[in-house]
């Protein structure tokens, strides 16, 4: 664990209150709080929210992926699950209680349900399979679509949201303390890590790998971007000493400047913490300077903030980028694409299927995530006359994701979604919608459906979801960690009036 005197301490406090209130870019994203009325519209939200994942876990070992609505209106359960899906359940269901939708004793039946089911999930090295049959918890090696083979795999990406979960069930829930840490104690994230070596940094880079092939002992690649959803296990790793704190400042804030397979040739300079020279590189969008994600999508950049108060801690860093994500996701929706509407991450195809939507200019990934199901780029010029792009899909989490960092633009978004489209329904918000021939999505996703109730639960009880994952180890270990870090994000300012000098501080 990182240690700092007190005098450190003191004197970063200072310094970073003199340049977060002097170097953070002044952005067009609202900061209006949340209302009464908007209070009572997210409560109604969370009600419906909660009903579709109380029926997720209805008659099941674990809670299954989603619900499907069929043609009669009915809702029928998904045939598999996996480890986010059912640390969503678990988070999902301290949001609902946490807002007044149940009480503590059936939160804690439905969480004791859920922690019996995992217990009789197939685990290698500790962690579990990503394909899960939710009737029996037993681990599918053939598809239940299609009956073909599978391979399974565990994923630390997975494994680290399931791990989150367990961390806040042992954390809010003192009768069920031993029994969470007991299903996280084998979950030891070091597994993942390949600890870092100079001399041969490509294959030792101070990284976390990526699935593992339980049948086959592999690993599939590193993760070599930080802003992505990865970064949570990460956090739970260095915060019960698995992973060396350093790991931190191993991933790439944009990949290195000198690779060419990456979306744009990222700018910025070179600094050192921990003794580690980081290149704190930067994309440029529509006048902004931002750390890019891996595909540009919203929940590999905010989703992490549900739980960890990232622009609290590290207002240098994050406290700058999300703002600015959240801020680009807008322009692109509004002023470049021209949908209308906007929020892009990945989610049901309304088309059908699963499909990753994102802003391409945010993301590393040289294939981008786009927008819209016509794969039209940013930069690119869309058909037609109007410059509009065409086949826009928006998913409803995405302005839940935002709705810490522009809470007006987040509720206008949704109130327009719920008025010109019908995807609202009793279950709560269907996962998506083709805003240019306005066809809905037919399904609810366990993920997504989490991270809504996760986010106003947080807006209405008092940020009760950070509370639940950052007390104790994370606050202790983690805070200290990341707020040193200083991002190259923020805003390219005019130039000044002639005569007038610019104020150093400003960046």
């Amino acid at each position: 664990m990182i240690r700092y005197s007190a005098p450190r301490i003191a004197g970063l406090v200072l310094i970073f209150f003199l340049l977060s209130n002097s170097a953070a870019p002044a952005t067009d994203v609202s900061p209006d709080p949340i209302g009464p009325a908007d209070r009572v519209r997210l409560q109604r939200y969370a009600r419906d929210t909660w009903r579709s994942m109380a029926e997720m876990a209805e008659g099941l070992a674990v809670p299954c992926d989603g619900l499907r609505r069929l043609p009669s209106g009915l809702w029928k359960q998904t045939p598999q699950t996996n480890p986010t899906d059912i640390g969503a359940y678990l988070w999902g269901t301290i949001a609902a209680h946490r807002l007044g939708l149940i009480d503590e004793p059936e939160a804690i039946r439905r969480l004791s349900r859920t922690l019996d089911g995992l217990d009789r999930v197939e685990r290698a090295h500790g962690f579990l399979a990503d394909r899960i049959d939710p009737k029996d918890a037993r681990t599918f090696r053939k598809s239940p679509i299609d009956g073909r083979p599978i391979t399974p795999i565990a994923s630390s990406v997975d494994n680290g949201w399931l791990a989150a979960g367990l961390l806040m069930v042992r954390n809010a829930f003192p009768t069920l303390r031993d029994r969470a840490e007991t299903l996280l104690r084998p979950m030891d994230f070091g597994f993942y890590f390949v600890g870092f070596d100079p001399s041969d940094s490509w294959h030792k880079p101070g990284l976390i790998r990526g699935p593992y092939a339980m049948d086959r002992g592999t690993f599939g690649g590193f993760h070599r971007v930080l802003n992505t959803e990865q970064r949570i296990a990460a956090y739970i790793g260095i915060a019960r000493g698995q992973i060396p704190p350093e790991h931190y400042y191993h991933p790439g804030r944009t990949l290195g400047p000198d690779i060419r397979e990456q979306s744009q040739r990222p700018t910025g300079e070179y600094r050192e913490y921990l003794g580690i020279r980081v290149f704190e590189g930067h994309y440029r969008y529509r006048g902004m300077r931002i750390v890019p994600s891996w595909g540009g999508s919203m929940f590999e950049a905010l989703m992490v903030t549900l739980f960890v108060p990232e622009e609290r801690w590290a207002p240098r860093s994050w406290g700058v980028n999300h703002r600015l994500y959240v801020r680009a996701q807008i322009e692109h929706g509004l002023h470049e694409a021209r949908y209308g509407y906007w929020g892009f991450s990945p989610a049901v195809n309304p088309e059908g299927g699963y499909r990753t939507y994102g802003v391409d200019a945010l993301g590393t990934d040289p294939h981008g995530y786009t927008s819209n199901n016509d794969d039209v780029r940013v930069g690119s010029r869309p058909p037609g006359s109007s410059g509009r792009f065409p086949n826009g899909v928006v998913t409803p989490h995405a302005s839940f994701l935002a709705l810490r960092f522009a809470p007006r633009e987040a509720l206008d978004n949704l109130a327009r979604l719920e008025h010109d489209f019908p995807i609202y329904s009793d279950h709560g918000f269907l996962d998506s919608v083709n805003v240019d021939r306005g066809v809905v999505a037919d399904r609810v996703l366990a993920l997504d459906q989490g991270m809504i109730l996760a986010a106003i639960a947080n807006a209405l009880a008092n940020d009760a979801m950070r509370a639940a994952f950052i007390s104790g180890e994370v606050d202790r270990v983690i805070r200290p960690l990341i707020e040193p870090e200083e991002f190259t994000a923020g805003e390219d300012a005019p130039s000044p009036p002639a005569g007038k000098v610019p104020d150093p501080l400003r960046r």
